[in-house]
């Protein structure tokens, strides 16, 4: 239609010829394949059960540790693992050096995966805290205390679980070591099995024990037997 034929038409006839033609729906982005995740606890250290040492420096693996290890990452390196990220503390380093030397993948430190900040609990003895209040209010309700000048379970939760889903996103359908904590992973634990923070005496997390995890796109929950094999 010429543009003088379209001078007289109505207003509303006139644009309605200019509509464009309706776009397609947006196609819906595929699934991705899961992520299966490994938590692994740092293996033992000398100061263990006696010293809450938290962020503390310095802190190596004991000789029993290091054997701990070493027996993991053998069986880590038959499971077709695709790389290692570890907290930036000496003993996690250690623990994951040992584990991706066996498995011959790449080792990246991530902060994400950091030992919970026990601000001014960080390296006093369990003996020295054993008459602390604070120290025995977090002991009985998580949910609500926190160690003075430091983290809370929900912050430390928040900042697992925004690190899993990170690491799905990059690596969608690997196969992952994260090498990190005894509070960091139960945190990760008790959100998958939807529980609260005053169950962690519930979680028991050993030294170099291993859980898995698998994380998709609609979050994160225990892996089944066959996916953590």
């Amino acid at each position: 239609m010429s543009p003088s034929a379209m001078h007289g038409m109505p207003v509303r006839a006139a644009r309605a010829l200019r509509r464009p033609a309706s776009r397609p729906a947006p196609r819906r982005r595929e699934s991705r394949s899961p992520t299966t995740i490994l938590l692994v606890r740092h293996a033992a250290h000398d100061l263990m059960d006696r010293v809450l040492v938290g962020r503390l420096p310095g802190v190596p693996l004991s000789n029993e540790g290091r054997q701990q290890a070493q027996r993991l990452a053998r069986r880590l390196a038959r499971q077709g693992i695709t790389r290692v990220h570890t907290s930036p503390r000496q003993r996690s380093i250690e623990t994951a050096g040992i584990i991706a030397r066996a498995a011959r993948v790449p080792l990246e430190i991530s902060f994400a995966l950091d030992e919970i900040d026990l601000g001014a609990w960080t390296g006093l003895s369990f003996d020295e805290l054993s008459s602390d209040r604070s120290w025995n209010l977090w002991n009985m309700l998580r949910s609500l205390a926190r160690p003075p000048d430091g983290e809370s379970m929900h912050e430390v939760e928040a900042r697992i679980m925004r690190y899993l889903r990170h690491v799905h996103a990059i690596h969608p359908g690997g196969r992952i070591v994260l090498v990190s904590h005894a509070e960091v992973i139960r945190a990760a634990v008790m959100h998958c099995q939807g529980l609260s923070p005053d169950a962690f005496g519930d979680v028991r997390i050993a030294p170099a024990e291993v859980v898995a995890l698998a994380v998709g796109d609609d979050g994160a929950r225990m892996a089944e037997a066959g996916e953590a094999d």
